[in-house]
């Protein structure tokens, strides 16, 4: 974290990359990965959270205009003023997860992300988020999109848990319903594209395959990452087993278009028939494979999931961890070689520490009151060992 708060950029070595500026996604995930980890004991955690937490309604906030620039940096003066629902999704979920922690002006900040997210992106007419609005809020991208959503599905169920109001719950669901609704007329490939009425393109970006949050096609860790949050809408809503036959076909459809049987590895896209579009392997891909295997063997107890997950991390470990640097490789070629075409450095810890500590804890509508619900558990393991 920079001394401001906001989260600096890493490259290859784990090193802040004077050349870029200052992106509220990623200060967001590390607002919302340290929060949780305070709460799981990790020393030093809960002052970094607040610094960050405290950048996030700094340097990163529009005092202008309100909400949060997209970016700020790296020369003095220079911002992306540029307002999308992905970002403001994410200072939601940093917001929420440090609240849930207890975390220095995070309650604040979640009030602010929620009127934010509800007023400027929310519309109630179509039962979605639009996806991206100029700095002023005057002019509304027609492009609408399910990734941004499916990070408000995420951000929504921690608000819940944050505050205990239903009502973020209730949209959470009906989001994430809706998608299911076009996975499952689509033979399980989530449609990711949309004009402004949410009428699909299926051909949007096929010039552009490489982009990296827009890319043509299916997007086989969507799928994965939808598959968990389905299981977490459910266990936020005391309804076991009611999307579980859909996060079991979201995932299947993912890993048998996804993974290449041949040399190992997630591919990022591919066509509307399996096809691979953009072989290459991204680290956030893998992560959400792990995860979701993890928490569909919690919900169902099938211990193909576990068998999954643990080939997985072997992978995962011979490839994608830096043992020197630390941290995952970003990205990988086809030869599963370290590349950096997409992603550069290392900028997101976010989907790894995720995959790393959700077997661990007790599953729940969300990371941070998982942690919180793991916390007494470590407490009574932990005096248990000082007794010994």
């Amino acid at each position: 974290m920079r001394p401001d708060g906001a989260a600096s950029w890493l490259d290859d070595r784990g090193e802040p990359d004077g050349s870029r500026g200052a992106e509220t996604w990623i200060t967001c995930r590390m607002a919302h990965i340290l929060s949780a980890a305070s709460l799981l004991g990790v020393e030093g955690a809960g002052p970094a959270a607040d610094r960050a937490i405290a950048g996030l309604s700094t340097v990163l906030a529009d005092p202008e205009h309100g909400g949060w620039f997209t970016a700020v940096g790296p020369g003095a003066g220079e911002v992306d003023g540029t307002k999308s629902a992905y970002a403001h999704a994410f200072v939601v979920l940093a917001g929420a997860t440090g609240t849930i922690a207890g975390r220095e002006g995070a309650a604040e900040l979640l009030d602010a992300a929620l009127r934010t997210l509800d007023e400027r992106f929310w519309e109630p007419d179509l039962g979605m988020h639009l996806d991206e609005r100029s700095r002023d809020w005057t002019v509304v991208d027609p492009y609408r999109g399910v990734n941004a959503n499916m990070h408000s599905v995420e951000a929504l169920l921690a608000a819940h848990d944050a505050t205990g109001e239903r009502r973020w719950l209730d949209r959470a669901a009906a989001v994430a319903d809706r998608v299911v609704g076009w996975a499952r007329t689509n033979e399980w490939r989530i449609p990711e594209h949309f004009d402004s009425a949410w009428n699909v393109d299926l051909e949007y970006n096929a010039d552009r395959p490489h982009d990296p949050f827009k890319p043509y096609g299916a997007t086989p860790g969507h799928g994965l990452e939808w598959a968990r949050l389905l299981l977490q809408v459910d266990v936020a809503a005391g309804a076991p087993g009611r999307r579980t036959e859909a996060a079991r076909a979201l995932f299947d459809r993912a890993v048998e278009d996804g993974w290449d049987r041949d040399g190992g590895g997630f591919v990022y896209t591919t066509d509307w028939t399996g096809r691979p579009v953009e072989p290459r392997r991204f680290h956030w891909v893998a992560a959400e494979a792990v995860a979701a295997a993890d928490t569909l063997g919690t919900v169902t107890g099938d211990e193909r999931y576990a068998g999954a997950a643990a080939s997985w991390w072997e992978w995962i470990d011979r490839y994608l961890v830096d043992h020197r640097y630390g941290s995952w490789f970003h990205e990988l070629d086809t030869e599963n070689r370290p590349s950096g075409r997409t992603w550069v450095g290392k900028p997101d810890v976010y989907h790894a520490a995720q995959a790393v500590l959700l077997p661990e804890l007790p599953l729940t509508g969300s990371f941070g009151a998982s942690a919180r619900a793991a916390g007494p558990i470590l407490a009574e393991q932990d005096e248990a060992e000082a007794r010994r």
